[in-house]
């Protein structure tokens, strides 16, 4: 036994072996892989096989994966069966902007921290005088990542409401309103913002609310005047404590007093995100 062994360890010159990344059991590196953030453990998969394979365990990205992914799967990613896709997979997948509702609304999760956000589309928003032409047009734009917004050149009275039905996965959320003062395009492949349209933002704050079907409740108010760029106004937060049961959250932004016009106001999407999430929206 003795020999066996010495074989094992030792070189032809008797010099004892290193050992190596490649010789631990993967079962003990999966179980390390695990406490690590997804883009750890891709960077961590491409040092040798061995790490490669583990990377690949299911029970790795179930971890990373929110409580009710299924939900999540389901509502997003119609040609992924759960039950026929690694969870490796799965997550790979939902951390891409998915489309749902007839593309009116995206989804997807943080790649480090598996946050949930969703996006909701001017198109999904209730809008008063959307469709009168002498208040409101729809602009096709890349600067949206629905590629339209909702422009309004005028207006005396200015409310835009949405709401959503869905299981969000347990933690603290954000509400924002993606909104810019002028109209913005290319000219000669450089971008340019008309503004000849904005007024009326000086004189009163515009109010921001949140409440759901739980009894929440959130309102702000703030003026806006940052003109040509785009700007994510805080309209609440709002907590979320079983993934199983489905919340409606409705959020609203108003401004009605009808002492005086407004206009000049391009509407993008609204944005839910988990609170931890830390990225550009």
């Amino acid at each position: 036994m003795g020999g066996s062994f010495s074989s094992c360890v030792c070189d032809g010159d008797a010099t004892p072996m290193r050992p190596r990344l490649g010789d631990l059991p993967e079962s003990c590196v999966a179980l390390l892989l695990m406490y690590l953030d997804p883009p750890d453990i891709c960077m961590l998969a491409r040092l040798n096989r061995a790490f490669r394979d583990a990377s690949l365990a299911d029970f790795i990205w179930e971890s990373k994966l929110p409580l009710n992914y299924k939900f999540i799967v389901e509502k997003a990613l119609k040609d992924v069966s759960v039950e026929d896709s690694g969870k490796r997979d799965i997550y790979a997948r939902l951390c891409r902007p998915n489309l749902f509702d007839n593309g009116t609304k995206e989804i997807w999760l943080d790649k480090r921290t598996g946050g949930m956000c969703m996006a909701i589309s001017s198109q999904a928003l209730r809008i008063t005088g959307i469709d009168d032409r002498r208040y409101w047009s729809r602009i096709s734009t890349e600067e949206s990542r629905f590629h339209t917004v909702a422009y309004l050149q005028q207006i005396w009275w200015l409310e835009v409401e949405g709401d959503v039905d869905f299981q969000f996965p347990p933690g603290t959320y954000s509400v924002f309103f993606r909104l810019q003062l002028g109209r913005s395009s290319k000219r000669l492949g450089r971008r340019v913002c008309k503004t000849d349209d904005i007024h009326g933002w000086n004189i009163k704050p515009v109010k921001f609310q949140l409440t759901t079907s739980d009894g929440q409740h959130a309102v702000c108010q703030t003026h806006l005047d940052n003109h040509g760029h785009w700007v994510l106004y805080h309209a609440g937060n709002f907590v979320s404590k079983n993934p199983n049961d489905l919340m409606k959250v409705k959020f609203s932004l108003a401004q009605i007093d009808c002492t005086h016009t407004k206009g000049g106001l391009c509407v993008d999407s609204v944005f839910i995100c988990n609170s931890d999430v830390k990225q550009e929206l």
